[in-house]
């Protein structure tokens, strides 16, 4: 094709511009290749070649969230565990404080059931003390009273017996001529009881005067219940 663009004759050799004028027109026909591989959708068809492998960037922004959010569950899952054993450790505190005032409180409610207890106790013995006749019956029924509170036993009848033997109803009857006067402790009262023996079977509660009607039955019930097993069970000098 070059040929035919050089007039016949003339020098094989090209000037400047002729060279110009070829390169323009091979730029021309490159350029209608190019054209022609396009198809006409506008769409580039594949070819068959392996792209050159394009280099990865590698960033370390999200590994950087992703630590972000480990570090923001944990910091949430301690909370939530502080959060618990904070709860547990006032439930144990509010524990502790109730059970220390329910324990305050049954120790106050026993001392005043024991108060009122005690109260009751005395006016009891008041009572009873104003309920009876002072005479012997009285003062046998009182008395039984008396023992009945301390597991002492006796019958009426065996007390009742027992005294009109040794004092025949007398509080104030005294022995002085067997061998506890000759010793110098004479038996004393309804139920003929020495001092010293008085004394050891005293029963709280009653008087300490030996000659007191209810106080020397009571204890001489309790000396004889320690002795013969019961007053029912003396028939003569005990």
């Amino acid at each position: 094709m070059l040929k035919n663009i050089l007039p016949r004759g003339r020098s094989r050799s090209l000037n400047r511009t002729q060279k110009a004028a070829i390169a323009g027109v091979g730029a021309l026909g490159a350029a209608a290749v190019a054209l022609t591989a396009v198809p006409a959708s506008g769409q580039t068809t594949t070819t068959s070649e392996a792209a050159p492998t394009a280099k990865v960037a590698y960033s370390t922004k999200q590994i950087q969230d992703v630590h972000a959010g480990v570090t923001g569950q944990l910091a949430g899952a301690s909370q939530k565990v502080a959060t618990i054993e904070a709860k547990q450790e006032a439930a144990a505190k509010k524990a502790t404080a109730e059970k220390k005032a329910a324990a305050k409180k049954a120790t106050a409610k026993r001392a005043a059931k024991e108060t009122t207890s005690r109260s009751a106790q005395r006016t009891e013995v008041k009572k009873v003390a104003k309920s009876y006749p002072d005479n012997l019956d009285g003062w046998i029924r009182e008395a039984r009273a008396i023992m009945k509170k301390h597991g002492i036993p006796g019958t009426y009848e065996g007390i009742h017996r027992n005294i009109m033997r040794e004092s025949s109803g007398n509080p104030k009857a005294i022995n002085d001529w067997d061998i506890n006067a000759i010793n110098g402790i004479p038996s004393k009262g309804l139920l003929q009881v020495i001092p010293p023996t008085f004394a050891a079977y005293h029963v709280p509660g009653t008087s300490k005067n030996i000659y007191d009607p209810v106080a020397n039955i009571v204890a001489a019930c309790n000396y004889a219940a320690d002795k013969y097993g019961t007053m029912d069970n003396v028939d003569s000098a005990y």
